[in-house]
């Protein structure tokens, strides 16, 4: 019952909203107009009431007495059949009597109208007795009345005492029927006067349901769909059946709901494909870009920054950029991220080392990026370089410049020292002293020499020049090698051994410089193997391994073998550097450095890798591969 009562008070809340001000001002005036003037109808039929009482009250007494005037002689004298009769004749000829009782003074009835003494005494001999009110006055000459209500209306009761000589005998009871006339007036404009009322408020309530279907309503969902236009919901309908003006609102509002959305369609499509332009671009330039609001909130960030600061796994945008940039970066650049994001700056450039998550120099650009207008800060550009590569390259190139440097002081001190003393010198010098110092001066000549053409070579392999690439007969090459090095080898007391394959197939290749590559691999083995020792040259053709995705195409490989000193697992990684010498610290052999450098070049332009296995003592083997001319 409580939920059923919570129900109706929430739909006629509900309803009563839907009504505009001005209909509910309208309901409060129909309702106070409406209440006044029923109030004053029930105050006027109240007022007939009261003298329609007043009258029936005079009336009754009026002839309470007359008949009391007759009646009490005759009880008197105790003929009771006169006063019967004559009551019968009184009543039948008074209609608006109701009924007429007689009791005497201990308040029996003895007689009545409408029914007799037969019947007030019944085979049960139940006798009835008049219930007299509490301030009935036996005694009083004045007749009391007073009114009840019944099923059939309003009964004047009109008790009359029946006095002779100042002897109380009884009471006469009569009661008065109202005034019909005026009964069914007053419950007339009464009646009227509730259907009016609630005729009314039908009207009302039918009125203001008409209002909310017709009008309230239409208005109600223009206001939705007008708050829905203007948070951008542009596919907002209004579908109501209406006519009239009304009717021509809401296919206006629907008209532009439809233009709104075409025209947002294409803003979007256009702005799309001018984003995805964008992150393309920026996804596709080397530098890494991060772009981030002026509370330093990411908004966009490209594939090569993510690689940069290791953000693969960890979802940037929309997170603050200082809590995942590395610590250094962080450091240097947060004060003035929030400068620029303040307006105090435009621009800065930063240059980083870092060490997490791996070991590279970073160069970094902020710019601001400012409103059409270029008033405010709308956001911050970061541009992420790395350099690690240019540094390496400048601190190599600073290198080489400055070993070459070194390596060209020297002999040419030598050579300036020992020509200086053969000219200040040469007479007082003996022909041996002079032949020794010419020696010398033609060693350290030939040392400038092979320096010289080393850097030459390696400077036209790092240069990019183009070599023509052919089938090239590997055993010629390492015929003419071994031809090269053999009366040097015999000098050193060192065994040469050639472990070529035969037929062995076409490599394709550069003959001068795989020619190059065996010179530099088998004179460093002669050079670093002691009397005694053994370099072995073998070339043979690899099988070629299944590969279930494509075709391995085949391979002859290259070995160069000594029994020499060997090399140093420290030293391993950087034999192929410029300049780097292992005599400099197992032995005092003189060298330019530059030997294994120019072979693993000449190796990558063969799209090859030289490889190597050594161990202080036992000796080295360095060995690559080939690709087969077809």
């Amino acid at each position: 019952m409580l939920a059923l009562l919570k129900t109706i008070r929430e739909t006629i809340a509900n309803w009563w909203s839907d009504f505009t001000l001005q209909t509910k001002l309208l309901a409060v005036a129909t309702l106070v107009v409406s209440l006044f003037m029923s109030g004053l109808t029930f105050w006027a039929v109240n007022t007939i009431q009261q003298d329609a009482r007043m009258n029936d009250t005079r009336f009754g007494r009026d002839l309470g007495l007359l008949l009391a005037a007759n009646v009490t002689p005759l009880i008197a004298d105790h003929n009771l059949t006169e006063v019967a009769q004559f009551s019968q004749r009184f009543y039948s000829s008074t209609s608006s009597v109701r009924y007429m009782l007689y009791a005497d003074e201990t308040g029996n009835i003895f007689f009545g109208i409408p029914f007799w003494e037969a019947e007030v005494k019944n085979s049960l001999t139940i006798e009835r007795r008049i219930q007299l009110p509490e301030d009935y006055a036996k005694d009083s000459d004045k007749p009391m009345v007073r009114q009840h209500m019944t099923p059939d209306g309003s009964v004047t009761d009109v008790f009359v005492p029946l006095m002779a000589e100042n002897k109380y005998l009884g009471v006469l009871a009569i009661g008065i029927n109202p005034n019909q006339t005026a009964v069914i007036s007053t419950n007339f404009t009464r009646d009227v006067t509730i259907a009016v009322f609630i005729t009314i408020w039908v009207m009302v309530i039918l009125a203001g349901v008409i209002n909310a279907l017709t009008i309230t309503k239409p208005i109600k969902e223009l206001l939705v769909g007008v708050k829905q236009i203007a948070a951008g919901n542009f596919k907002q309908r209004i579908d109501l059946p209406l006519g009239g003006e009304l009717g021509e609102l809401i296919l206006s509002f629907n008209d532009m709901a439809e233009r709104l959305e075409r025209y947002e369609e294409q803003n979007i499509e256009e702005l799309t494909a001018e984003k995805a332009k964008l992150e393309t671009l920026v996804s596709t330039i080397a530098d890494g870009a991060v772009l981030i609001d002026n509370n330093m909130q990411v908004i966009l960030v490209n594939p090569t920054a993510r690689r940069i600061f290791a953000w693969e796994s960890d979802e940037v945008v929309g997170c603050n950029v200082l809590h995942h940039l590395p610590p250094a970066v962080q450091m240097e650049i947060s004060r003035t991220l929030y400068e620029m994001a303040s307006g105090e700056c435009e621009s800065a450039e930063f240059r980083i080392a870092l060490n997490q998550p791996t070991k590279r120099t970073i160069r970094i650009l902020l710019t601001t990026v400012l409103d059409l207008q270029r008033e405010s800060v709308k956001g911050i550009a970061i541009t992420v370089q790395d350099i690690t590569r240019e540094v390496e390259l400048n601190e190599a190139k600073s290198q080489f410049i400055s070993n070459v440097s070194h390596e060209l002081r020297t002999p040419l001190f030598n050579i300036k020292s020992f020509i200086e003393t053969l000219h200040d010198y040469g007479e007082d010098l003996s022909i041996d002293q002079r032949q020794e110092f010419l020696q010398t001066v033609n060693h350290e000549t030939d040392r400038l020499t092979r320096l010289v053409n080393d850097v030459l070579d390696l400077s036209k392999l790092e240069s990019g020049r183009n070599y023509n690439f052919d089938g090239v007969d590997l055993g010629q090459a390492i015929e003419q090698t071994l031809r090269t090095y053999q009366l040097n080898a015999k000098d050193k007391g060192i065994e040469l051994i050639q472990e070529v394959t035969s037929p062995l197939p076409l490599v394709l290749g550069n003959y001068d410089l795989l020619l190059q590559v065996l010179a530099n691999l088998v004179g460093n083995a002669l050079k670093f193997t002691p009397a005694g020792g053994k370099v072995a040259i073998r070339a043979y053709q690899l099988d070629p391994k299944p590969n279930n995705s494509h075709k391995q195409s085949p391979l002859v490989r290259v070995e160069i073998s000594d029994t020499g000193i060997g090399i140093a697992a420290e030293d391993q990684q950087a034999i192929f550097d410029r300049f780097f010498r292992v005599e400099n610290r197992v032995h005092t052999l003189e060298g330019t450095g530059l030997g294994l450098s120019i072979v693993r070049n000449i190796m990558e332009r063969h799209h090859s890798k030289v490889h190597l296995v050594s161990e202080v003592g036992i000796g080295t083997t360095f060995w690559f591969d080939l690709a087969v001319f077809e």
